[in-house]
């Protein structure tokens, strides 16, 4: 692989024009595409093998006309202090309000709240439930403005108006703070190279490569029924990699240049060595973001699919537009005070690199057990994980989503911004009337159930939906052993009524939805785990370095779980991060720390310990090759991860919990992993085992292919050509 890669490092640095014109015309081909395409992002959660996705299906197909899946709105109106929306004049203003909501184009019902009997018992909070034919992100400007003009009118009657439901969701947007983290990651690479062209290209590639990444999601968003997280996810991965590939690649040519070689030979050395570590650290993270897909959620799978496309990118541009970019920038690459001596005599050593690598030689043992006692009293809070799906108490505290829920729960109950939806179908009963109504009786004797509603009948009268309002918060355990009761009871109902009553609903929705995403993290870290520790196995044509990259992963990862559940949920340094509301973690939050993470993680090992294992590899003893490592790669893999950690903790900023939430568990997992794992435990862990640490079996030796990560077969290849070849190839290239 080395070989190809020098071949094609040198290609795009004699080509280098038409290198970079093809990419900057393929990012304006895409750019120009996505901007004129009007596709919608999707909303809808389709969770095949639950129960609730099969009651949803069940509703859509027996009471059609009906949009299950479509926007909500709860319009919450409050008396003033002393006054009772009772009143004449403020029971007419919400008649004028509902009214006004029944016409537009988009309102499927706006049910008035009096004959709905959605009015508290002390008369002082109402709510009324507007239900459009379309998702949440198809709602039109018109049909927002209308909503929001809606409760303007109840403020200017005196009423206090707050808007809750799903209809107000829009597309996350960036904002200044991800902007910032670029900026922090650009002045890291100022700092890192000292030269301002050297810093700008791996940046510009990044962002090629994120445009492009970005464009495609774009096109494909509504064929693909992609979500509105999507295209951010894939951003911030995409950032995060390309940024790193290529500071590796360049970080790397310049150390060939300091060594002597001429820039085309040393374009190719780089692209050869350092870019066969980009493509393996480039699988990694594939693997990890495509294994997704063994969850079985679709939208999870279309989001890792998505980002495993943007990494795939990175990968491409890194090995191509930065050597072309190399050669358009010339000496322009490195400081100013190096630009006019001889090649040989550059010098890039981080002096820091090679001593840190020679204190914890020293301090070994001391070193290992405090990284590991240190991430291991971190991670104690994962203990108390709770999942959950966000809803709308996780909103700022002064959105009117927020207020709205409060308010409900104020007038009527927690329970009540989260019910549970009862479907019972009675096609197989001789009664299905009676089904039913034995069905509601059962669920209001149920504990933790304030109030079961009559059984609502389809036009065909075989099936029948329930509202089952909990006394707990949707978000609650309590919630969560209530819909598992109902399940319970819903075999006997089976065997008395011969009716199947399934359970659905946001809340039932949610449930499942951890469940699923709970029993398939094992399974999934075990794919991920075991294809990635194959593959770091042909790379590093060893056992124990693999294993120890693995065993690392699961203690930095464990760890960023715990500071997750330390902030997100206990509410430790809530307002430092911005957390307003503390609660259940996001159910998709671990999966998604495990696939990501364990990408990233691997990118900091193989830049790494490749430099370990080709200074192992020509010659150098056991120590000797872990300072060499660090002298030549801590410096890159420091500024690589100050890099990241910019960008994702940029992400942090956001207004959207989702998106809040991955930036903070990414930044804090790249810190555990690259400064305390990468940095510090591995050298240890490589130092006590010596050259055991590069033992592999003779059998598997043989089977295993070699595809020359190190370079080994490329610097044989190298130094039996003459260097009447090299120069003769290399006034060629001039010509």
């Amino acid at each position: 692989m080395a070989t190809m890669l020098y071949r094609l490092g040198r290609f795009a640095f004699r080509r280098r024009g038409l290198v970079a014109v093809l990419w900057v015309v393929i990012l304006a081909a895409v750019g120009g595409a996505a901007a004129t395409t009007s596709s919608t992002a999707s909303t809808s959660i389709s969770i095949p093998g639950t129960e609730a996705q099969e009651a949803f299906e069940l509703l859509e197909e027996r009471f059609p006309g009906t949009k299950p899946d479509g926007a909500t709105a709860r319009v919450v109106f409050q008396a003033p202090e002393g006054e009772k929306l009772t009143d004449a004049d403020h029971r007419e203003t919400i008649a004028d309000i509902v009214a006004s909501l029944s016409e537009g184009s988009q309102v499927q019902q706006a049910v008035d709240p009096f004959q709905a009997q959605s009015v508290s018992r002390d008369a002082t909070i109402a709510y009324t439930q507007v239900t459009y034919d379309g998702s949440a992100l198809e709602l039109t400007d018109a049909t927002r403005d209308a909503l929001q003009d809606a409760a303007e009118q109840g403020r200017d009657a005196g009423l206090t108006v707050e808007i809750g439901g799903d209809a107000l969701l829009t597309i996350p947007e960036t904002g200044a703070t991800e902007v910032i983290g670029v900026i922090i990651a650009a002045v890291v690479l100022l700092i890192t190279f000292g030269s301002l062209i050297a810093a700008g290209l791996p940046l510009a590639t990044a962002l090629v490569g994120v445009g492009i990444s970005v464009g495609v999601i774009t096109l494909l968003t509504q064929t693909l029924e992609l979500d509105s997280t999507t295209p951010i996810l894939a951003t911030m991965i995409g950032l995060a990699v390309g940024i790193d590939y290529s500071l590796f690649i360049v970080s790397r040519y310049r150390a060939e240049l300091a060594e002597g070689h001429a820039p085309l030979d040393a374009v190719g050395r780089a692209t050869g060595t350092a870019g066969s570590a980009v493509v393996f650290a480039g699988l990694t993270v594939v693997i990890a973001l495509a294994g997704l897909a063994v969850v079985n959620i679709p939208i999870l799978t279309k989001m890792g699919f998505a980002a495993a496309g943007a990494v795939v990118l990175a990968v491409l541009v890194a090995l191509t537009l930065i050597p072309a970019l190399i050669g358009l920038a010339g000496k322009r690459i490195l400081p100013r005070k190096q630009r006019n001596k001889a090649a040989g005599e550059i010098s890039d050593k981080p002096g820091a690199g090679t001593r840190w690598a020679r204190f914890v030689l020293r301090h070994r043992v001391a070193v290992l057990l405090l990284g590991v006692v240190g991430l291991g009293v971190v991670a104690v809070p994962a203990a108390d994980l709770q999942l959950g799906l966000p809803d709308d108490s996780s909103k700022p505290v002064e959105s009117s989503q927020r207020r709205a829920y409060d308010l409900i729960a104020e007038g009527f109950g927690p329970g009540t911004n989260g019910p549970l939806v009862v479907t019972v179908d009675a096609q197989g009963s001789d009664d299905p009337q009676a089904a039913a109504e034995a069905t509601g009786e059962a669920l209001q004797g149920l504990d933790n159930v304030a109030m079961a509603t009559p059984p609502t009948f389809n036009q065909t009268g075989d099936t029948a939906m329930i509202t089952v309002i909990p006394m707990s918060a949707p978000s609650s355990t309590e919630t969560e052993e209530l819909v598992h009761a109902i399940r319970a009871e819903a075999q006997g109902l089976a065997d008395s009524t011969g009716a199947n009553v399934l359970v659905t609903g946001q809340t039932a929705m949610g449930i499942d939805v951890s469940q699923k995403l709970d029993d398939a993290l094992f399974p999934y870290l075990a794919l991920v785990v075991g294809l990635a520790f194959v593959l770091l196995v042909i790379v590093f044509r060893s056992l124990l370095v693999p294993l120890k990259a693995a065993l690392g992963f699961l203690l930095s990862v464990v760890a960023a779980l715990g500071a997750v559940v330390a902030v997100f949920q206990w509410g430790w340094l809530a307002d430092l991060v911005g957390v307003q509301q503390t609660g259940p973690i996001m159910s998709l939050m671990p999966i998604f720390l495990v696939g990501l993470v364990f990408g990233l993680a691997m990118d900091y090992e193989v830049f790494l310990v490749t430099r370990m294992r080709e200074a192992f590899v020509h010659g150098e003893s056991a120590h000797e090759s872990i300072v060499t490592g660090f002298r030549h790669g801590a410096r890159v893999v420091t500024a690589a991860a100050l890099i990241m950690i910019s960008v994702f903790a940029g992400f942090v900023g956001s207004d959207e919990s989702m998106i809040k939430m991955i930036g903070f568990g990414l930044a804090i997992a790249v810190l555990f992993d690259a400064f305390v794992v990468r940095m510090a435990i591995v050298p240890a862990a490589l130092a006590l085992l010596g050259k055991a640490a590069w033992w592999l079996p003779k059998p598997l030796d043989k089977v295993l292919p070699n595809v020359d990560v190190e370079g080994e077969r490329l610097q044989q290849r190298l130094a039996t050509s003459t260097e009447q070849e090299l120069e003769k190839e290399t006034v060629g290239s001039r010509s």
